[in-house]
């Protein structure tokens, strides 16, 4: 986001028998069946070992994913200097705009993240983070940088997240009312923020050296992400994902054991943040579970 560190910068579903022998579903279906019991009970034993905080899960979520932001609007508030420089001389932007830019994103990360976990007026809140992200790619002159852009998808996969948690919570409100556009709306964002949501890891698997370790992790990763995304048992890889995240976000990212003036200090905390409120999109997508566009939804369906 902002400166680190002085101055660099429809399933298918047959009706009968297929008069023509099996076909690619039919496989596809078998598979997934096959899977199905041993992530069930791994599932289960996950739900109950959740459930004493599980009805803390969307305000534990709602905070980690908006936690980027509050730390970005922290640091940019001590490191005014820095940040006002580096805009002049490194980004050629005027004296009177840096501080005008400097003090509207401030102001609009402490302001919405606030809205974000107080679940006031969600909507208003999340466009405006999303044009922080915008606003600071462009400032900041990372628009291009892949890292960064796919990192900040995840963010915005995060926030798509929180926008689908306070519409089911204001369709229980007006329940006797009726929500066919706001259920559809819903389906849909519930969707893009499960894909969005695992750019993270695809920019983790194309960044770094690779090693033993590294590798058997972007296997298990990738296999969580492919369900994340098509909805197969998407609490079970969620709660994956979010475990794999936290561990690497502890043991790579750990910026309190580096020296106060290390030049990648700054880089690990906005690493470390950043995952944070991936990890908080992701234990909303367990606390909601897929939505309707998954293969979880069409079994109870079919």
């Amino acid at each position: 986001m902002s400166l680190r560190g002085g101055s660099s910068a429809g399933y298918g579903i047959n009706s009968g028998p297929n008069p023509y022998g099996s076909s690619s579903n039919d496989e596809g279906q078998g598979i997934l069946d096959q899977i199905r019991p041993y992530t069930s009970k791994v599932e289960d034993f996950l739900e109950s070992l959740s459930e004493p905080i599980k009805p803390y899960l969307p305000a534990i979520g709602r905070f980690l994913i908006v936690v980027t932001f509050l730390e970005d609007a922290l640091r940019i508030m001590t490191q005014w200097t820095d940040q006002l420089i580096y805009l002049r001389d490194y980004r050629h932007i005027p004296s009177g705009i840096t501080h005008i830019f400097l003090l509207v994103n401030v102001v609009a990360m402490l302001s919405c993240s606030t809205l974000v976990i107080v679940r006031k007026y969600s909507d208003y809140a999340v466009a405006g983070l999303m044009g922080v992200v915008v606003a600071q790619a462009l400032g900041y002159g990372l628009i291009f940088d892949l890292n960064f852009f796919l990192r900040n998808l995840s963010v915005i996969g995060g926030l798509i997240m929180v926008l689908s948690d306070s519409w089911v919570r204001k369709s229980k409100a007006f329940a006797g009312l009726p929500q066919l556009d706001e259920k559809d709306r819903k389906m849909y964002f519930q969707l893009a923020g499960r894909v969005l949501l695992i750019f993270l890891f695809i920019g983790f698997v194309f960044s770094g050296s690779w090693s033993i370790w590294r590798v058997l992790v972007s296997i298990l990763g990738a296999g969580a992400c492919v369900m994340v995304v098509v909805g197969f048992k998407a609490k079970f890889s969620a709660t994956l994902l979010v475990v794999i995240l936290s561990i690497f976000n502890l043991f790579v990212n750990n910026f309190w054991t580096l020296h106060e003036h290390h030049p990648q200090k700054d880089f690990a905390k906005y690493d470390f943040f950043q995952i944070l409120s991936i990890v908080g999109g992701l234990l909303l997508l367990v606390n909601s579970g897929p939505g309707q566009f998954s293969i979880d939804e069409k079994k109870k369906v079919y």
